[in-house]
């Protein structure tokens, strides 16, 4: 019998919702390529629950208690006295999400013994020390594709809100009680007419592009494989070779690449000093992609117009991180993979691929990164990109 050992976000400070804003949510069969949604034998959730958070479980304590495996679930993640520092020594699989990430380190990784399986709850794997996992045998699967219209649909809205002031307008009526126009749009623009690029056009930066079209924008793009020429053609897409020359030729940079040696620290203070003066960036990738204080540098001299985005180094940060108050910012708390349609289709892959492990069976190509240590073949030819 197996040890899944499963790490979530904390339940709301009020307690899991007694009654939910919705009745239902929209059922989603196929994903815009064409792929599958999950499809388990059988699920023990109503979709559109919280199913994210500890009280939630992703919906798995009664599927596995019922197969005569141990589940323990926290949200207790971080430091050596940790609850998961203390159970992951005999877990075969760990189970994460990249909301509330539980770092498999190679240190850490060395003390699992057991482990034979890390699932990601969602889509982004980057707290998996994947060379370390390789090494030791790990299979790493994640959710591919689950939430990636999620958070395309959050970069938009990340965009609009900056580009048209909404956060300090929306505080004049609430925190200021008050009704100051002219304060309100001091900042505030049309997206009309803006030039806009997105770095990386796997599934989430592709669906940015689609979304953003019909506002009459000027769209740019780069990525390592260039989009079919009809795909350009029909979305006016201007190709950039590079980061570097994307972001010194629009007026909005959203950012979707994975973190890697070449994307680490890419927006520093050179980079985002090239920009044009007031450009506005949206980073729901990784943190570390920008530099912290570079991005905070450039709000306060208004080299930069704004930044938003929902992904932080660590995750949590520590309360007195800048991006918490530095000027003219719209940052959010990892969520924009996290709404309940979200959650409930990577509780639903999640255990698709416990389904498939404890019976010995294949995991589906797309959702493996690696598979017993072995780069994946999917992921390794660009079949994982979000």
């Amino acid at each position: 019998m197996a040890k899944i050992l499963c790490v979530l976000f904390n339940d709301p400070v009020d307690g899991q919702p007694r009654r939910y804003a919705r009745e239902d949510i929209p059922t989603i069969d196929r994903y815009p390529d064409g792929q599958s949604a999950p499809d388990p034998s059988a699920i023990d959730f109503t979709p559109g629950e919280l199913l994210g958070s500890v009280s939630g479980e992703l919906g798995l304590r009664r599927f596995l208690e019922e197969n005569g495996h141990t589940l323990v679930v926290t949200s207790d993640k971080d430091g050596p006295d940790s609850e998961f520092e203390r159970e992951l020594p005999d877990a075969d699989v760990v189970i994460s999400q990249p909301f509330w990430p539980a770092y498999l380190s190679a240190e850490r990784l060395e003390k699992a013994e057991r482990l034979q399986l890390a699932i990601t709850a969602g889509i982004g794997s980057d707290h998996v020390d994947l060379d370390a996992a390789g090494e030791k045998g790990v299979t790493v699967a994640e959710i591919t594709y689950s939430n990636s219209i999620s958070v395309a649909e959050h970069a938009v809205m990340q965009i609009l809100s900056l580009v048209r002031n909404y956060i300090p307008s929306h505080r004049w009526v609430t925190d200021e009680a008050g009704w100051n126009i002219a304060d309100a749009t001091q900042r505030a623009y049309d997206l009309e007419g803006m030039s806009v690029g997105v770095i990386a056009a796997g599934r989430i930066g592709l669906a940015v592009l689609r979304r953003l079209q019909p506002f009459d924008l000027d769209l740019h793009y780069t990525d390592p494989e260039r989009l079919p020429r009809e795909v350009e053609e029909e979305l006016g897409l201007t190709y950039q070779p590079d980061a570097e020359s994307l972001a010194t030729s629009v007026d909005v940079v959203s950012i979707h690449a994975p973190l890697h040696a070449g994307t680490e620290g890419l927006f520093d203070e050179e980079l985002i000093g090239r920009m044009k003066r007031g450009a506005y960036i949206v980073n729901t990738a990784r943190a570390r992609i920008c530099d912290r204080d570079a991005v905070v540098h450039a709000l306060e001299s208004g080299q930069l117009g704004g930044y938003a985005g929902d992904v932080w180094y660590p995750q949590p940060p520590e309360p007195d991180h800048p991006w918490r108050s530095m000027p003219h910012q719209g940052m959010t708390p990892h969520v924009s993979g996290a709404t309940l349609a979200a959650q409930a289709r990577y509780a639903a892959g999640t255990r698709e691929i416990l389904e498939k492990w404890l019976d010995g069976e294949p995991i589906r190509d797309e959702y493996l990164i690696l598979e017993s240590g072995k780069l994946a073949d999917a992921y390794g030819s660009g079949g994982a990109k979000a």
